[in-house]
């Protein structure tokens, strides 16, 4: 069956066109054309028009013509229902929707940026979105820090310790270098504050000034250190990583500074927090 829509894809005329393919129609042809000729194309080539106002395969209320695809043909994949409010998400500008949405957008758009074709473009949606329903069915619960390359770093973290360890006295000059590289891991404050205000059009003053009272009465500084260490409670659970690079993946320098930090802001230190957790 041949399908038709608008010209220049970029979320939904390429998910759909994915998920017609895998799910529905495996010998469907699409085609793009000018918005103003896809009604009258469709009825010239006999072809299911898709993704444009006053047609059945279209957007309903809040929901966008993927999600009516997964309802009109009864598609029950696990992995495509999760995709589906990332799809939504991307096509609706409601990034909110799904974490992967904004993600989604940004690739989709660049690729159009990039690609005039719109055939070529389809070409390369349908990898695009193969490898996101691989990800939805085999991956959404793999963590980046158990892949072989986080684990080449923490093996390179433990031969610098080890190294350190073994080294003479450190001279004055390295600790305090190590001091000021620690302050800049921890809150990198003064680069993300300036970085922050440019993008926002806010003054740095006054950003620093009224962070706080949006952002759980936390300073900046100290509020990126509380996500450190919401990460770091994730691993915690999750992980079988010592503390040591538990500290190294979550941004601090040593594992004593990450433990003043992680007591701070949970009561415990991170061997005490862990030995509860195993306890449940």
């Amino acid at each position: 069956m041949k399908w038709i829509t608008r010209e220049r894809p970029k979320i939904d005329r390429l998910a759909c066109p994915w998920l017609i393919k895998r799910f529905v129609d495996q010998d469907a042809a699409f085609i793009y054309v000018p918005f103003n000729e896809v009604i009258d194309k469709a009825k010239e080539l006999d072809a299911i028009p898709f993704d444009i106002a006053g047609v059945e395969y279209t957007h309903y209320d809040d929901y966008c013509t993927f999600d009516y695809i997964i309802k009109r043909h009864n598609i029950e994949d696990p992995a495509v229902h999760v995709m589906a409010p990332i799809v939504r998400g991307a096509d609706t500008d409601r990034h909110d929707l799904a974490a992967q949405a904004s993600g989604l957008w940004a690739i989709s758009a660049g690729m159009a940026h990039d690609e005039p074709d719109d055939y070529k473009l389809l070409e390369k949606g349908m990898l695009l979105y193969d490898s996101l329903y691989s990800w939805a069915k085999y991956l959404q619960h793999v963590k980046h820090t158990q892949q072989p390359f986080e684990s080449q770093l923490l093996e390179i973290f433990k031969q610098y310790l080890q190294h350190e360890k073994d080294s003479k006295k450190v001279p004055k000059w390295a600790k305090e270098l190590k001091e000021i590289i620690q302050d800049q891991i921890d809150t990198n404050l003064n680069l993300s504050l300036k970085g922050l205000s440019a993008t926002l059009e806010v003054h740095p003053a006054y950003l620093s000034r009224e962070f706080s009272k949006y952002f759980d009465d936390l300073s900046f500084g100290d509020y990126i250190r509380k996500l450190r260490i919401d990460k770091a409670i994730q691993l915690l659970t999750n992980t079988d990583h010592s503390l040591t690079e538990v500290a190294y993946l979550t941004g601090f320098s040593d594992q004593s500074h990450f433990a003043r930090i992680f007591k701070k802001f949970t009561g415990k230190n991170p061997s005490a927090y862990r030995k509860q957790i195993i306890k449940k």
